[in-house]
């Protein structure tokens, strides 16, 4: 077959099966061109998941009549000055988005410029182009598209139900809407509930956006991240370990107020946060990196979601780094959504009372028990409050003299309870009176332990219950990682080196990583084109699978340009051997041995969290203990 030049329709067309993907996809490019023109208000409409209405309409400055008949041409736009495409200051710059639209669509456009007297409108259906008449608009753009992709019905096939065609849709706005808080913006229409966010005003629009759309719940639990390396800036707000989730939907990176899901970006997140969150769980953070233009490149994808960096790994350690500084920096501290889920499973499924406290179940009728002396095993007299029942005993005669006596056995027999268990909590607290001073301190004084797992503390305002050995096992963890940082990884000598054969590709990058690879323990070197000469092994790996072992960094270092994997290796160790050397549950404390551990949590960074990622406290305020039983 000879070749030919294609017809400007199925170039257009073509064109939009790059850029225009789904809905959501329209939604993205109109949004962005609303904000590249300068607008405080978008406000977007669409129905039926955006397949048969989607809306944009803005107050920005408009287009006059000529340029609007440019801007459905491909390759027309107002956006690069000079022909440089490594100087991008806006969104969009291709001048794609509007021809590729109205290739696929019914595109129609009415904009006024603040310098005509009034609007001019414009419509596109299928490729086939209208000429521009007067209208009536105020002033900005409204940009509406009608039956996507009626152009090209097969496309229509593989779009994805209406409900998920309008969630993809909200979650493109929300990128945009959080990294331009000083915009106000609105979605709404007949397949969803309108929502709203209006610009935010204040000190720190960032944190009043992402609290409109993230909720306050984030920003509670948020640490603020403000770095800077070599001419890039990292900002934003970042997630504590113990507020994850179970997916990366809630993980937003801007490069130059573009949002962009980056690989490099991904990868760095997950190593700041490796040591202290499980694999299958995700942290939430926003955070926007702002460099000279001339540093990254974004005409790399057709729809400009991923970027390259000229300096990656600069980015790359810039994120790391400001991450674990922050995380330190953090401390204990932990969560406040963990004592949020605590008091709800206190208030039961009911919810709690109208009196504000959990209403005692009913207990069973006659007719279930034959009466008080069924399963109770006691009479109605029996089962009277007597002060005596619940006093802490003491042993041979003498006063009970801290939290490592010998458990307390069962209450009175003569009271009725003969056939409960020993209790599993040291009630003896008022033998040891409260340190005021231990009380202003954030994880206050230790004043009992209960199933000999919990540590139960008082503070000036509230209750802390902490995991003794989810704490502990983070304690020792931190000392190990600091022992294994001061000195030079233990090496053993293999007798015969491994040859590990891998692709040439693999090979030439382990070997440019050779130096890097040697200072966690592994020495290895080019073997040929196409293989690997591993010499010398990290000791405290004993017996291990080399060939597994490189074959995953070489993996790593071709998806991430990362070799992180072998010193998680080495933080698993030492937090398998933290896991074994750490105050078991089940062990019994005493008073001074449970202040010493509250001492250290509180002078330990990333204490909150234990090496999983589950929290190791959990602090109660008085006032929601009170409304728990209707005091308040």
């Amino acid at each position: 077959m000879a070749v030919r030049q294609l017809g400007e329709q199925v170039i257009n067309q073509i064109a939009a099966g790059e850029v225009i993907e789904r809905p959501a996809s329209v939604i993205k490019e109109l949004v962005e061109n609303a904000v590249d023109a300068g607008a405080s208000q978008v406000d977007i409409v669409t129905a039926a998941g955006g397949k048969t209405l989607m809306r944009v309409a803005d107050d920005g400055t408009g287009m006059r009549q000529d340029d609007l008949k440019l801007a459905i041409r491909r390759h027309c736009t107002s956006k690069i000055s000079d022909d440089d495409l490594f100087d991008i200051r806006t969104l969009g710059f291709r001048g794609e988005a509007l021809p590729s639209i109205g290739s696929v669509a019914r595109l129609a456009i009415q904009t006024r410029h603040t310098d005509e007297d009034h609007a001019w409108a414009i419509a596109v259906e299928g490729g086939r182009e209208q000429p521009p008449v007067p209208a009536a608009r105020t002033r900005g753009t409204q940009v509406e598209v009608r039956d996507l992709f009626f152009a090209t019905p097969a496309r229509l096939k593989f779009l994805k139900s209406d409900r998920a065609e309008a969630a993809a849709i909200t979650e493109i706005v929300k990128r945009i809407a959080l990294a331009y808080p000083e915009i106000g913006f609105s979605l709404s229409g007949a397949d969803r509930q309108p929502q709203n966010w209006p610009a935010a005003r204040g000190s720190d629009p960032h944190l009043a956006r992402i609290s409109q759309i993230l909720g306050k719940d984030f920003v509670d639990n948020a640490m603020e991240i403000d770095a800077a390396r070599e001419g890039v800036r990292l900002s934003g707000f970042a997630g504590l370990p113990t507020h994850h989730r179970g997916n990366a939907q809630h993980q937003f990176f801007f490069v130059n107020g573009r949002p962009v899901k980056d690989k490099l970006l991904l990868s760095g997140l997950r190593g700041a946060y490796a040591d202290v969150l499980a694999r299958d769980r995700h942290p939430v953070v926003v955070l926007f990196i702002d460099l000279d233009p001339a540093q990254v490149d974004v005409n790399v994808h057709p729809a400009k979601a991923d970027v390259r960096f000229r300096d990656a790994q600069l980015v790359r350690g810039l994120l790391v780094g400001a991450i674990k500084h922050a995380l330190v920096q953090a401390g204990h501290r932990s969560s406040t959504s963990n004592a949020a889920v605590a008091l709800d499973a206190l208030r039961g499924p009911s919810g709690g009372s109208s009196s504000g406290g959990p209403q005692p179940s009913a207990p069973p009728g006659p007719a279930e028990r034959g009466g008080y002396g069924g399963s109770y095993g006691q009479t109605a007299a029996a089962a009277r409050w007597s002060p005596d029942a619940f006093r802490p005993l003491e042993t041979a005669g003498a006063p009970a003299t801290g939290f490592a006596e010998a458990p307390q056995s069962g209450l009175h027999p003569q009271n009725g309870f003969a056939d409960f268990a020993a209790p599993s909590a040291d009630a003896r607290a008022h033998d040891v009176p409260v340190e005021t001073e231990k009380t202003r301190l954030p994880l206050g004084a230790a004043r009992a332990q209960v199933h000999e797992t919990y540590i139960i503390a008082q503070t000036g305002d509230g209750v802390v219950i902490v995991d003794q050995h989810a704490a502990h096992e983070r304690l020792v963890y931190e000392r190990l990682k600091e022992a294994l940082a001061k000195k030079e990884v233990a090496r053993q000598i293999l007798l015969i080196p491994e040859v590990v054969e891998l692709p040439e590709e693999d090979a030439a990058r382990l070997a440019e990583r050779a130096e890097d690879l040697e200072q966690v323990g592994l020495s290895l070197e080019a073997f040929g084109p196409g293989a690997v000469a591993v010499r010398e092994t990290p000791a405290i790996l004993g017996d291990m699978d080399i060939r597994g072992l490189v074959q995953n960094l070489a993996d790593e270092l071709a998806e991430w340009d990362t070799a992180d994997g072998l010193r998680e290796r080495l933080d698993h160790v030492a937090a398998t051997m933290a896991c074994h050397g750490s105050v078991r549950a089940g062990r019994r404390m005493r008073p001074e041995e449970m202040d010493a551990l509250l001492r250290d949590m509180e002078a330990t960074p990333l204490s909150g969290q234990c090496n999983h990622g589950r929290p190791t406290w959990v602090e109660l305020k008085l006032t929601d203990i009170e409304k728990l039983f209707g005091r308040k």
